[in-house]
């Protein structure tokens, strides 16, 4: 695979949404809550979930509409944030 800017600033934003969610926890620990899944869900599920999404959303996006991803971009965003408040 050869390195591109966008496959290392994908790869980062990952590494860096990793490592907050490990500081935040240490700082401030949460409990297990449970959703509209109706399933327990700490924030690094959350994350997962959203993370695991967003690849959805955006292969779809390239299947059906095709590049660019803007648009996917900011729905998997509004997912992310939904899924952060609801699940």
């Amino acid at each position: 695979m050869a390195w591109t800017w966008a496959g290392a600033t994908f790869f980062g934003v990952i590494a860096c949404l990793l490592v907050a969610m490990t500081v935040w926890q240490a700082l401030r620990p949460q409990p297990p809550r449970i959703g509209v899944l109706g399933i327990e869900t700490t924030p690094g599920d959350r994350l997962f979930i959203s993370l695991l999404g967003s690849a959805f959303i955006n292969l779809a996006w390239l299947g059906l509409a095709g590049p660019p991803l803007w648009s996917a971009l900011a729905l998997s965003l509004v997912y992310a944030a939904a899924v952060f408040r609801w699940v």
